[in-house]
């Protein structure tokens, strides 16, 4: 068991990396139709916090990365779509980690699909209208890609005890 002055250092060195994350994201183009997608890179970190520290530490460093992130290299929307894909993608990874059905590898996809899908379900209500979920099927293959090549990296991670 940490310390919790040492956890707290942890958590939130794990916040400035998922910030970093972000921001290498956010420079990286992703040759992809769709715009906005992204490889998901801070969601290994939002994983392993939820594998190593609990609830509450994982929410605490998504919801951080995300609103630091959107200040600093995004805007108002971007914070909106990452806070509505955040969420959806938690509830989810969280009822499948409870399961105990799913290994992390299957947690992670999940994740990266519902991200999508929260993402998608705010843009149909901002542009009022559901010609947007014509990028669904895209947006769910690249959820499960990113979400399985994100899920072998935070397993890799948390084996090792990394974190």
């Amino acid at each position: 068991m940490q310390s919790p002055t040492r956890k707290t250092a942890v958590l939130g060195l794990l916040i400035a990396l998922s910030l970093m994350f972000s921001y290498i994201e956010s420079v990286i183009p992703v040759p992809l139709v769709v715009p906005g997608a992204k490889l998901g890179l801070p969601n290994t970190l939002i994983l392993l916090v939820l594998y190593t520290y609990g609830v509450k530490e994982a929410v605490l460093v998504n919801a951080a990365r995300i609103m630091l992130s959107g200040f600093l290299f995004g805007n108002m929307f971007g914070i909106l779509y990452s806070l509505a894909g955040a969420a959806v993608s938690f509830a989810v990874m969280l009822l499948a980690k409870k399961s105990t059905l799913f290994p992390m590898k299957a947690v992670s996809i999940l994740g990266g699909v519902f991200h999508n899908i929260g993402q998608i379900l705010v843009a149909a209500f901002l542009v009022s209208g559901i010609s947007v979920m014509a990028y669904l099927p895209v947006l769910l293959a690249a959820g499960v890609v990113t979400g399985l090549c994100n899920g072998i990296l935070a397993e890799m991670i948390y084996k090792r005890g990394i974190v």
